[in-house]
């Protein structure tokens, strides 16, 4: 067991004097590594902050229900009644509009004030304007009540206008395939960088990797300093992409602040948990070791 520590605290030493001993070179890599990885954080952060948001905004999902023309206004007025007392607890709100009262709506524009004109009566319907209360799965909500006034007698046609609710969660969905995608070129990256910054390594130590060789050293012993350099790496890059992406996301929220306040809400974009960022850098580490225990591998073997 002491040998076994002795070896990797070998090991750990030559690859901080190897990382030392070329400062440009690493820190131009870790560098490179840490601008690719601070891109899918900030996409991270966006993404987790503005879910609590949107949640947030207040929704008025309404359904617009058109009359038959043939039906009366007392007839409408007890639809409505109707209406109102078998799905109370689905509605918020429900005013009926009158076909008079649509036109004088419409004539108040101009493009529309010359089209009625020209009509010999007036073809709009009644209608019942329903505002749903908020609440979670409120689009799946409307779209039942929809389907149960449909069956109404009286009623010709309903409209319901929470589509952009089902583009939202589309819109979201897309992000988190974004991220994915994102996350997963970045890893490309970053196991391009480490393993050309250790193939050039192992070409500058071949001569003391072929000395080691014949004293009897093994390829583990050979090869840990290599995977060593690429943890490192790899976890002095994610320190430095949380770094770079804590200061990226203050001008961020400024921006997304204008955004948010016409919705009557704020938006503070904040970095994943510490232990969310602390599960990805181990998991950057060992990918980067990974990396580079490919690399010495195939780039040893002389």
């Amino acid at each position: 067991m002491k040998s076994w520590l002795r070896q990797h605290q070998y090991a750990f030493k030559v690859a901080l004097l190897r990382l030392f001993t070329q400062p440009f070179s690493s820190l131009s890599n870790i560098t490179v590594v840490a601008l690719a990885l601070c891109l899918p954080l900030i996409s991270w952060a966006i993404l987790i902050s503005a879910q609590p948001v949107v949640q947030s905004i207040p929704l008025a999902t309404e359904l617009t229900v058109y009359l038959e023309p043939e039906l009366k206004n007392e007839q409408a007025q007890q639809l409505k009644n109707t209406i109102q007392d078998q799905y109370s607890d689905q509605i918020e709100h429900i005013q009926f509009i009158s076909k008079e009262q649509a036109a004088e709506r419409l004539q108040t524009d101009p493009a529309w004030a010359d089209a009625l004109a020209a009509l010999p009566h007036n073809p709009l319907p009644d209608s019942l304007i329903i505002r749903l209360p908020t609440a979670a799965e409120q689009s799946a909500t409307a779209t039942h009540l929809a389907l149960a006034l449909q069956d109404l007698a009286g009623v010709d046609q309903i409209q319901l206008d929470s589509d952009w609710l089902n583009r939202l969660d589309a819109l979201l969905s897309f992000g988190r395939l974004a991220l994915l995608v994102l996350s997963l070129s970045v890893g490309v990256i970053v196991v391009a960088t480490v393993f050309n910054t250790i193939r050039l390594q192992a070409l500058n130590q071949r001569q003391e990797i072929t000395v080691a060789r014949l004293v009897g050293a093994t390829e583990s012993f050979v090869r840990r300093p290599f995977l060593y350099v690429g943890a490192i790496s790899g976890g002095l890059s994610c320190l430095l992409a949380i770094v770079l992406a804590h200061i990226a996301l203050s001008p961020l929220t400024s921006a997304l602040n204008r955004l948010a306040a016409s919705y009557n809400t704020s938006v503070s974009l904040t970095l994943p948990s510490a232990a969310d960022l602390l599960f990805v850098s181990l998991l950057i580490m060992v990918i980067t070791a990974t990396a580079a225990r490919w690399s010495v591998t195939r780039q040893s073997s002389f």
